[in-house]
């Protein structure tokens, strides 16, 4: 997997000021419960520094020694309002620190936790929302398990950045700021050998970090890939099966999972080295505390109490070191999600509605639909149009067939004129108004498209009729029997409240084609839009479709595109194309005694052969 390009990285790295400016927006939503976490730090980590001092002075006062000077006044003053003893005092402080942190720190980590959850759903409804927006160009060379990636494993990286990372490094900062303003306060020397100990350890750990990210950006850019791989095969098992490709295609996905093991383990053994050396560091600073501080008590210059609170100190003092390294995996993976999600948001979203842009007039348009001098190449680096120069118009009411060889652009001529790539030359009106200025989800409320290969949604056949329309359930069937889907609804197990399968997987071919055909009928589109819409449906099913559908759509612009020249020949005018330009135009027995392409291609279809 090739990393970021430099300008990427720039553009949508988590350093980079967009980087923060996109996150903090998120943040800042959630202000007022980031704002109760951060008030509750201090007092946690008063609670947890003070621990081991009171637990040092209560070995003090059993060995009857001073305890530490600026505590005796708060111990005398607390001992005359409960009349309680010093020892007494010590431990119902000690047991009163742990309750109170316990407390406190559960409703930090609940604060903390349900704020990333919050930050979670925004950004990926904000991902999602924007993936939906891309055109097809960038859906087409995107493999959907790079976006899937992005949308679930990155999402959470950067929750995780947030709850256990962001909040959790500050508060382990908050922490040994206290922990060793207490140390200095109760012994600057001992105090200072130990925070002098953190120093070299803390550059260690900042640089086995920043390598720690690099590869965790692999890792994230290799498991993408691997979910794209998994994806494609479950998708394609039944060509995976039937072409005996398991071997092959398993040996491809065990590379994958064994590269991607190999960039896990890259990351697992920079942590691990971390944590060993966190771990050893701590054992050493308390090997060290015991013995300056044993000989300071063996020549009485310093008591056993505050030797036990520092052994504490060392104990506890290297953890929050430890936490925030063990957290800073969490915000590298954040900022490698960051990136990483930065770059899908950085996509521009090149179909867009025009500034000023207004719906269509009523009453209802007509439907007339032109092509002026239309030029379009998928790659315009490559300069290879797949539409050349194209012009023609469509009549309201008329039905017009594009028929051409495979690859002559009849597809792309729909495309383009449901907006979904957008052409780099000429203009496409309907009913008079370029289609660049108007709204998308009116010019799409205007055309109906029905595709060869029906894509059904999960649920029940009812909702995939409908499919956002509001329509009550007597209009849908008399709907459905206008169409002639009688049939076919009274054969499903449950009719319009059958289940469907992902993709309408329990039903045929030619059933998945009848609904898709249908739910757009039941829209009453002014342009219809045919591409190759009955071709998994027998002949007699088909002929009795279009008859319906003729009623139904009456007065209606259609489109019709099919490769058997039999289903167009009623249409009113027939559009032949080759490599994306207009060559002939005219009706069936027209074009047939011209002696053209079409005509070449009715007696290649009358003998059987392909048109080619």
């Amino acid at each position: 997997m090739v990393p970021p390009a430099p300008d990427q990285q720039r553009r949508g790295g988590p350093g980079s000021p967009m980087g923060w400016r996109r996150v903090g927006r998120y943040f800042r939503m959630e202000r007022q419960s980031i704002a109760v976490a951060l008030v509750l730090l201090l007092p946690v980590a008063l609670g947890n520094a003070l621990q081991p001092l009171l637990v040092g002075q209560a070995v003090s006062l059993l060995r009857q020694e001073p305890i530490v000077p600026w505590l005796q006044p708060v111990m005398a003053w607390l001992q005359h309002l409960s009349g309680a003893s010093p020892f007494n005092l010590l431990i119902g402080l000690l047991a009163l620190t742990m309750v109170m942190g316990l407390a406190l720190q559960g409703l930090l980590s609940y604060t903390v936790q349900s704020v990333g959850q919050m930050i979670t759903a925004r950004i990926r409804s904000d991902l999602f929302d924007h993936a939906l927006g891309l055109d097809l160009g960038f859906h087409v060379r995107t493999p959907v398990g790079l976006l899937l990636t992005r949308l679930t494993n990155d999402v959470e990286a950067v929750a995780d950045m947030f709850g256990n990372g962001a909040i959790g490094v500050l508060a382990e900062l908050v922490s040994l700021l206290v922990s060793g303003a207490a140390m200095v306060l109760v012994d600057w020397r001992l105090g200072l050998l130990l925070l002098l100990t953190l120093m070299p350890v803390t550059w260690i750990v900042i640089h086995l970090q920043t390598r720690y990210r690099r590869a965790n950006y692999r890792v994230r850019e290799e498991l993408g890939a691997l979910n794209a791989d998994l994806q494609e095969n479950l998708q394609g098992l039944e060509v995976v099966q039937m072409f005996r490709r398991q071997a092959r295609n398993s040996a491809r996905t065990a590379a994958n999972v064994a590269r991607y093991r190999r960039f896990t383990m890259t990351t697992i053994a920079l942590d691990a080295t971390i944590s060993s050396l966190l771990e050893w560091v701590s054992i050493a600073a308390i090997a060290l505390v015991i013995s300056l501080g044993g000989w300071l008590v063996l020549r009485d210059a310093l008591a056993l109490g505050t030797l036990v609170t520092f052994v504490l100190y060392a104990q506890r003092l290297f953890n929050p070191l430890r936490q925030v390294a063990e957290r800073f995996t969490f915000i590298q993976s954040g900022l490698t999600g960051l990136q990483r999600i930065g770059e899908l948001l950085d996509e521009p979203i090149r179909i867009q509605d025009r500034p000023g842009a207004i719906p269509l007039p009523r009453p209802i348009p007509a439907g007339e639909v032109v092509f002026d001098h239309v030029t379009f190449a998928y790659n315009v680096r490559d300069h290879v149009p797949v539409i050349r120069d194209l012009s023609f118009r469509i009549a309201p009411g008329e039905t017009v067939a594009l028929v051409g060889a495979t690859g002559s652009g009849k597809s792309t001529v729909i495309n383009l004129l449901c907006r979904l790539w957008e052409p780099q030359e000429g203009r496409i009106l309907l009913d008079g108004v370029n289609i660049q200025d108007l709204p998308q989800q009116d010019l799409r409320r205007h055309l109906g498209v029905v595709l060869q290969d029906t894509f059904l949604f999960s649920g029940d056949v009812a909702a995939n009729l409908r499919l956002g329309q509001t329509m009550g359930r007597a209009q849908l069937q008399q709907a459905c029997g206008e169409l002639g889907l009688g049939p076919l609804i009274a054969s499903l197990p449950q009719g319009l409240d059958t289940e469907l399968r992902e993709r309408g997987a329990n039903l045929s071919a030619g059933e998945r084609q009848l609904l898709g055909v249908a739910r757009v009928a039941l829209r009453q589109p002014e342009v219809l839009v045919m591409d190759e819409a009955t071709a998994h449906l027998d002949p007699s099913t088909e002929a009795a479709l279009q008859r319906n559908l003729a009623g139904l759509l009456q007065q209606k612009t259609a489109i019709v595109i099919a490769h058997r020249l039999s289903t167009v020949e009623a249409a009113d005018r027939i559009l032949v194309l080759r490599h994306g330009a207009l060559i002939e135009s005219g009706t069936h027995a027209a074009l047939k005694a011209q002696g053209g392409l079409y005509a070449r291609l009715v007696s290649l279809q009358d003998l059987g052969a392909p048109s080619r």
